[in-house]
């Protein structure tokens, strides 16, 4: 194995430094090097700086890329942890299966999904991704490789679902899938005026979709202040197992300038898109529904050259409404910008992670342009807002928050702690963590 030295910059493109030797793995039994400190990393999807090891050594896992096992009679799949759900899905849905949960991108490794235990437009009911892993495999420092289950190593299990990469390098995994009889969705969108009239189609939808989402215009004010669209969906019983949509790719070529996503442009657009967006009931492919972005090649160079940063929190449900009003109004009052505004319900069924940031209540991610001083004020304004109503940061979004904030947001760092690998770390953890 040889190590080459570049610079690895996160989805959000800030911090904007983060030299690091890469290793490219090739074999899940192969012994790990003596290059502490080091850190997996897969597609680098993580918006911060989770994924980034400045001065350290990433372990590659682009090559741990084959399928195990795949029984397409129990949906149980067993896959190296290189392998993205992009290539998974092009393997499961024509087969009738589909991903139990899923990010808003394919483009993540399952040792990505795994680690940062994401979560999907379904957590009110299937929960996170690490509820449906069964089994993974886990290669320590310490030249061990071991079998994690919640029956085996159920502690080390715990601690490395939602475990940022830290607890050793993830070489495989096994978990169940969910039956589909097509690749389509029965979607229903409608417009919302405010946050309790989300909060009131979230709980009508419960019962009777399997997957909602809304999106929230940030930078709306007086009587249109927290409009948006509320989507929920079902899996079509018809119309094919296409595993991909028939869609133009498009691409962005540059950066574009600083002021394109200044708030007047992005209210203008918010507002066109909230007027012009197509309501009522529609059946369209999977695609569509969960990878929107993925149908733009570097979106991320929409925020210009400096990057954006993501703030996404989860605050429980009895101050949710107060709280998501009091985070919509913070940003309106600083005339900052987000059009990528994400509003959902997370709900009570419980992730095996020791930081696992679902949890019961509303999440709310928003995308800023980074413009130093003031962006960062705001994000400690929203923390701030965040942490007394007794919610949390999610870390795979995150590129500034304190140890403090970190350290409130998930009340199991103690117990997590001990089953960090020496050897292993990142950016973030020792921004957070030391």
């Amino acid at each position: 194995m040889s190590a080459v030295a570049v610079e690895r910059p996160s989805w959000g493109r800030f911090p904007r430094q983060a030299a690091a030797r890469v290793l490219a793995l090739h074999w899940r039994g192969e012994p790990l090097p003596a290059a502490a400190p080091m850190l997996p990393r897969g597609c680098g999807s993580s918006y911060g700086d989770t994924c980034l090891n400045e001065g350290g050594t990433l372990l590659d896992t682009a090559r741990l890329d084959r399928l195990m096992a795949f029984d397409r009679t129990s949906g149980v799949v067993r896959c190296e942890a290189g392998v993205t759900l992009e290539q998974l899905l092009d393997v499961i849905v024509p087969a009738g299966w589909f991903l139990p949960v899923t990010p808003g991108t394919r483009r993540v490794t399952v040792g990505g999904a795994l680690a940062n235990d994401v979560h999907g437009k379904n957590h009110h009911r299937a929960g996170s991704f690490g509820a449906h892993v069964r089994a993974l495999g886990l290669a320590r420092s310490d030249g061990s490789h071991r079998e994690c289950s919640l029956d085996s190593h159920p502690e080390l299990f715990a601690a490395t679902v939602g475990g940022l990469g830290l607890t050793g390098l993830v070489t495989w995994a096994e978990f169940g899938l969910r039956r589909i009889e097509s690749s389509f969705l029965d979607v229903e969108t409608i417009r919302f005026h405010g946050v309790d009239e989300f909060l009131e189609l979230s709980r009508e939808s419960a019962e009777r979709f399997e997957h909602a989402v809304a999106w929230v215009d940030a930078t709306s004010r007086g009587r249109a202040f927290a409009r948006g669209l509320f989507m929920r969906a079902n899996h079509a019983q018809q119309g094919g197992l296409a595993p991909r949509a028939r869609e133009r790719r498009l691409s962005i070529p540059f950066d574009f300038p600083a002021f394109a996503l200044s708030r007047v442009p992005v209210q203008a657009f918010n507002t066109l898109h909230f007027r012009a967006a197509r309501t009522g009931a529609t059946r369209d492919h999977l695609e569509p529904f969960f990878y929107p972005l993925d149908a733009i090649g570097h979106w991320n160079r929409m925020y210009g050259r400096r990057g954006f940063v993501q703030h996404q929190c989860v605050v429980p449900m009895a101050p949710a409404r107060d709280a998501v009003n009091a985070l919509l109004r913070a940003i309106t009052a600083t005339g900052e910008a987000s059009f990528l505004s994400v509003l959902k319900v997370f709900g009570d069924r419980p992730s095996p992670g020791m930081l696992s940031f679902p949890r019961p209540g509303v999440t709310l991610a928003l995308d800023f342009p980074m413009r130093g001083a003031r962006t960062l004020a705001l994000l400690e304004r929203l923390d701030a807002i965040v942490m007394d109503a007794g919610g949390a940061i999610y870390p795979a979004k995150d590129a500034r928050m304190s140890r403090e904030t970190f350290r409130r947001s998930f009340p199991r760092l103690q117990e997590f702690v001990p089953h960090v690998d020496a050897a292993f770390s990142s950016s973030f953890w020792r921004r957070v963590h030391g």
